[in-house]
């Protein structure tokens, strides 16, 4: 498939790039995109959180009553999970909520969300750009030329700017990216893709080799 190339001025530069069929031309599976996104979620949870358990609790083990009589149930001491301030039954405790996904699978799901992208038409190739100084007007005004402003999108570049970076850090809803370590949350998650050329080789140079995570 062919797209149009455009300047950071938003004019159609006449040049076409042919997107790789096996990359942003596959038939998406959506169970691959599942399981991707819900890995990288669970990876972003602290899973700190904690209760303390009855042998925690601090209180006197004494024997509130006896064992027969009262009325009520056997409820032990004080830290007894039944009475106010006592442990908690089964609470959180720390964990880490990451599981194992294997490469092939996260590939098939980045490939699968940009393949939605181009279907979608929510795919823009540029050309490549640079800023000499960290200009956040200067980022602004391509993102108006390119009539992305008013979307939630994602850059991506082929490699670190520190000038693009620092120039796009404090306009909402716009996001920088490098083209390696691009994730399909980050794709789904952007209304419109911004690509410019050297990163689009890079995509598809990741996700074109079974080697490559």
């Amino acid at each position: 498939m062919e797209v149009s190339v455009y300047n950071i001025k938003g004019e159609d530069t006449g040049k076409k790039v042919v997107l790789n069929d096996a990359v942003f031309g596959i038939e998406p599976n959506d169970h691959a995109i599942w399981l991707d996104v819900k890995q990288i979620m669970a990876n972003k949870r602290q899973g700190t959180h904690k209760s303390k358990q009855r042998s925690e609790i601090a209180g006197s083990t004494k024997k509130l009553g006896r064992q027969k009589g009262g009325g009520g149930a056997r409820r032990g001491d004080i830290k007894s999970p039944v009475l106010v301030g006592g442990g908690r039954v089964f609470g959180p405790v720390p964990r880490d909520y990451g599981f194992k996904l294997n490469k092939k699978v996260k590939q098939l799901a980045r490939r699968s969300a940009l393949s939605y992208k181009v279907q979608e038409g929510a795919l823009m190739v540029i050309e490549d750009f640079s800023f000499d100084a960290p200009k956040t007007k200067q980022f602004v005004e391509l993102a108006k030329n390119l009539k992305v402003s008013d979307k939630k999108s994602l850059f991506v570049l082929p490699e670190a700017n520190y000038n693009v970076f620092l120039s796009a850090r404090n306009i909402q809803r716009n996001e920088l990216a490098i083209a390696s370590d691009i994730n399909t949350y980050q794709v789904l998650n952007a209304d419109v893709m911004v690509i410019t050329e050297n990163a689009l080789n890079v995509i598809e140079g990741v996700l074109t080799n079974k080697v490559e995570a």
